[in-house]
């Protein structure tokens, strides 16, 4: 039991993790580059959730 909850709680963390470098990675591009590639942040935010997330 203890071991579930601590697996549980690392795949977690390591969900965590992904999802905050992902965010971060978006939030660093300029309104120039998103223009560029044609990209709208908040469905850029919406994928990185889902690619996490489920």
């Amino acid at each position: 039991m203890i071991n579930s909850f601590i697996t549980n709680a690392k795949s977690r963390i390591a969900k965590r993790r992904r999802y905050n470098s992902l965010v971060a990675e978006i939030q660093s591009l300029t309104p120039r580059d998103l223009a560029d590639i044609s990209a709208n942040r908040s469905e850029m935010l919406h994928h990185a959730y889902q690619e996490v997330y489920g």
